[in-house]
């Protein structure tokens, strides 16, 4: 049975919603997201019949309402993304971090890459594009991409690949356009086969099930600036547990390793790049060994 009305005041709202994405997510509602609540949260107000966040918050407060309480986590959460963001990362990925991995990985002619926090999905998207596009090197490789983001309505988007033209706008080159999508009504459609590259699955980095032996490359980009330090050092643990001696961890333009992780240290050879502490120390190249 709902609970009578709580009259609840715009900081008061605040302070409720911001406490809701902490306890699903783990992220933290910044002073410079804080100011944008109202904004995000407009579709939320409309779609559920709320006048503004006071009732919104008042409705949080009285009344299990899961649908509510994910469209609220996932208006908040930063799901700003776009393809082949900072082309600089996707240049060294694909003329230094790929062919590196390609000669230490020869041998069992697999390549495992995870985007953990993959938004809706363009990230994930333009590595597979950047592998498709040089096939001829990859040919005889089982490769396998891994995209997990916590928000159901991200990853429902990325699965689909449908994106509209503002989007494929935003960093997508004419000739990826036009060999990997295909026109959907006003939208864009990322190719099957290009699709069938990647497993999409909602994952908390908290308590990941989707993520499972290690990977070669793992991105995690612009996600643990969301986070407070002692979370920080979780999910770096939970990477670290996902990597092996040559793996190559990437990051956010700002965010670090240093003073956050036992386990990953600079990358000697990628700059702005990560590996893990040991290997680096002792001179990575030898058998695979996952951490523990």
């Amino acid at each position: 049975m709902a609970l009578p009305a709580v009259p609840v005041s715009s900081e008061g709202a605040t302070r409720i919603l911001s406490g809701l994405l902490e306890a699903r997510t783990g992220q933290i509602l910044s002073e410079s997201r804080a100011w944008r609540i109202e904004t995000v949260l407009k579709p939320v107000l409309r779609t559920h019949g709320l006048r503004d966040i006071d009732e919104l918050a008042s409705r949080l407060l009285r009344s299990r309402n899961p649908g509510l309480d994910e469209d609220v986590v996932h208006a908040l959460l930063n799901n700003e993304s776009s393809f082949f963001r900072d082309l600089q990362i996707f240049d060294m990925i694909r003329r230094q971090i790929l062919p590196q991995l390609r000669e230490k990985r020869a041998r069992e002619r697999r390549l495992r890459i995870w985007s953990a926090g993959c938004s809706t999905g363009q990230e994930a998207y333009s590595l597979a594009i950047q592998l498709r596009n040089e096939a001829e090197l990859w040919q005889g490789w089982r490769i396998e991409i891994l995209a997990t983001d916590i928000s159901r309505a991200a990853i429902n988007q990325a699965r689909s690949g449908v994106f509209p033209q503002i989007d494929v706008q935003r960093g997508l080159p004419v000739a990826d356009l036009l060999t990997w999508f295909e026109p959907a009504g006003d939208d864009w459609r990322v190719s099957p086969d290009l699709r069938r590259m990647i497993d999409f699955r909602q994952d908390n980095l908290f308590d990941s099930r989707a993520a499972t032996g290690a990977y070669d490359l793992i991105l995690c980009r612009n996600v643990l600036l969301y986070f407070t330090q002692e979370r920080r050092h979780a999910v770096l643990d939970l990477l670290a547990g996902r990597s092996h001696d040559q793996s190559v961890l990437l990051l956010g333009a700002g965010e670090t390793v240093i003073g956050q992780s036992e386990h990953f240290v600079p990358h000697p050879d990628f700059r702005g790049a990560y590996g893990r502490k040991r290997a680096l120390a002792a001179g990575a190249g030898g058998p695979m060994r996952c951490a523990r």
